[in-house]
């Protein structure tokens, strides 16, 4: 068994969030909990009693108390949630009002500025006010296509304090994509900044949200926030005002916080789209708040006194996420604009100045970042930072490795794993227990994850689809315009009717932990043997000559063939030499059938505007599929790198 890269002391084990819920549990209820382990194993088993025991230790704030925590605890999709309780989102996001610093806030042309708890609520008070005096009410959507900035956050809070329903994009979406998103949910009010910055480079919204009107027909206002320019021109915008024209006087200052039913829908979010046009997901006010506070306060250890930041645009999960540490009351660090302008510091200089404790980022990013030679914990001081959380993608054990050589050797390495879908996690980091590399160190409580086989038999040890058994507070209420309910099944309930299937394919190590291998449907199955593509990404990781990759299977032969596109390192070939290293490097560190039958040099990867590698979309293009919505792709054109390879129709 591989020895761990970092283990908490006895000390710090007790001073955890975890390990004082697990002895309040142990005094509350009469348990004998010793470990993580046997307090996961409550939770799936007593999903009623944990989530009653955590709304009362949470905190949460609700001017009716629930009659049920759950209707049905058999029941997956449809369990109703904490029956009778009304409650408002956003003021339990702004339950401080104080003068400790909400947000801070970089942008990419060195802005920076700063926001207390009392000014965000002050803020908030003035833009709910003037969404009201503009005839928003309860169940009317208002969106954001806004770059991450303070003004994002309150709009979303001035929304859901009236309980109108938030969704957002961000500003690097193309006009299809925004249509195909904000265009079936029919939004009442749009936030937008006149332009953002982006690898030093001013890029107009404004042409765009003149398109988004025209095309939109429910749109009654457009709310400009300036942010490139200090007075910015929006004249061919329809029913459009500046934010400060926008907002109240100065002289409202409370928010009226409209009391409403825990099942009420606060977000909208979105499945990438590759396939098809986007579908729109509804989540609960109440399903959210207390799924991120567990996550928050239980698995990341978050304080008052934390500041925690998360590299995200506003249209990610981890936005909304990030966003629900306002109800800790921990201080929030936004960030906007390219995470390598002007250089590969740019980030680390911020997390020093701003005395991060909790640093969130993905997988690619890192891997970016090994490859630009920088050594954060050597050029910065980054004494306060306690955990560094990634996401996105599976982190290899090289990324492991190296955040623990080059970032901090005491810290707390959390992987974690979920999905748009439940805006949160499926497994996640533990501050209670040891990182190993490679491996998320747990399943959420109260999260009845397996890996299951093709007959749904339990696995451990082995490799196979994640599900979940049981519902959860966060689950989608369900899709947008799907009155009964297909798409939503269909979406996860295909495969094992009453569980959900999320698409993953992984492993429950003995210990408890779990290895991400990659998505299920791009699961490789050379001679009907499945391979997860991770297995493969994480062998290239330690090559320096490969800059970027992607791995597909390609029918052949009444098979499937392992096809490998290597995007090199600046200066180097795809040659007969790099390619036998490849090779060498899968076949003795995973097994002879993970070794591609092609390798071909390719000039760029696919990605979502979520940074996640698109297999399925070049899967398609190798058997010259159509891609059906490609402006749900960073980069579109790099699809056509892909098509008509010679090289594909031969041995």
């Amino acid at each position: 068994m591989s020895e761990p890269l970092w283990r908490p002391t006895q000390e710090e084990i007790q001073q955890t969030q975890m390990f004082q819920f697990m002895t309040h549990l142990n005094a509350a209820l009469g348990t004998d909990f010793n470990d993580y382990a046997e307090l996961h194993r409550w939770s799936v088993t007593h999903i009623p009693e944990f989530w009653d025991a955590w709304w009362q230790y949470a905190d949460i704030i609700a001017s009716e108390p629930y009659a049920t925590v759950i209707d049905d605890v058999t029941r997956m999709p449809g369990a109703k949630w904490f029956s009778g309780a009304r409650l408002n989102f956003a003021e339990n996001l702004l339950r401080y009002r104080d003068d400790r610093a909400a947000l801070i806030f970089y942008g990419e042309d060195k802005v920076r500025r700063e926001l207390t708890y009392a000014q965000l609520f002050a803020e908030t008070a003035q833009v709910a006010a003037g969404l009201k005096a503009a005839g928003v009410t309860v169940g009317d959507r208002v969106v954001g296509f806004m770059p991450n900035m303070p003004e994002t956050i309150i709009a979303m809070l001035a929304a859901a304090s009236l309980g109108a329903t938030w969704s957002s994009c961000s500003p690097d979406f193309g006009i299809k994509g925004i249509l195909d998103r904000f265009g079936q949910i029919q939004p009442k009010v749009l936030f937008t900044a006149d332009a953002y910055w982006f690898k030093g480079r001013k890029i107009d919204s404004l042409d765009r949200v003149a398109q988004i009107v025209a095309a939109i027909d429910s749109l009654e206002r457009v709310v400009v926030v300036p942010y490139v320019e200090a007075a910015p021109r929006f004249d061919a915008i329809p029913r459009a005002v500046p934010l400060d024209a926008f907002k109240a006087s100065p002289g409202v200052t409370g928010i009226d916080f409209v009391q409403l039913p825990f099942d009420h829908p606060l977000y909208i979010m979105y499945s990438s789209g590759t396939t098809g046009l986007p579908k729109c997901m509804v989540q609960s006010a109440g399903g959210i708040l207390v799924h991120h506070l567990k996550e928050l306060i239980l698995h990341t250890d978050l304080r008052r006194e934390d500041v925690i930041f998360y590299f995200t645009t506003c249209g990610w999960m981890m936005w909304n996420w990030l966003t629900s540490s306002l109800a800790v009351g921990a201080t929030v660090v936004l960030y906007d604009g390219n995470p390598f302008h002007p250089g590969p510091e740019a980030l680390w200089r911020m997390a020093a100045e701003t005395g991060s404790t909790v640093f969130g980022t993905s997988a690619g990013y890192l891997g970016a970042l090994m490859a630009s030679g920088l050594e954060p914990g050597r050029n910065f001081d980054l004494a306060p930072l306690r955990a560094l959380l990634s996401t996105g993608s599976p982190l290899s054990e090289e990324g492991f490795e190296f955040v623990y050589r080059h970032i901090k050797a005491d810290l707390q390495l959390a992987s974690i794993s979920g999905g748009t879908d439940l805006n949160g996690c499926f497994a996640l980091g533990n501050p209670m227990a040891p990182v190993y590399a490679g491996e998320l160190q747990c399943r959420g409580l109260a999260m009845h994850v397996e890996a299951w086989d093709e007959s749904g038999n339990a696995l451990t040890g082995e490799q196979g689809e994640l599900v979940c058994r049981a519902p959860f507070p966060s689950m989608p209420l369900y899709f947008w315009n799907d009155p009964e309910g297909e798409k939503y099944r269909d979406a996860y309930f295909d495969v094992y009717p009453g569980v959900w299937r999320h698409g993953d394919f992984i492993e429950i190590t003995p210990r408890g932990g779990v290895v991400i291998y990659g998505r299920s449907d791009a699961t490789l199955n050379p001679g009907g043997v499945r391979i997860g593509t991770a297995d493969i990404y994480r062998q290239l990781d330690q090559l320096a000559s490969v800059e970027d990759s992607i791995v597909v299977g390609q029918a052949w032969k009444g098979d499937v063939r392992v096809v490998l596109f290597v995007k090199p390192a600046p200066g180097v070939a795809v040659d007969e030499e790099l390619k036998q290293q490849i090779r060498q490097t899968i076949r003795q560190n995973t097994s002879p059938r993970h070794v591609p039958a092609k390798i071909l040099s390719v000039a760029d990867i696919p990605y979502t505007l979520n940074m996640k590698k698109v297999e399925l979309a070049v899967r398609k293009v190798i058997h010259g599929q159509a891609v059906r919505n490609k402006d749900a792709l960073k980069n579109p054109e790099a699809l056509d790198l892909y098509a008509d390879r010679p090289e594909l129709q031969s041995d």
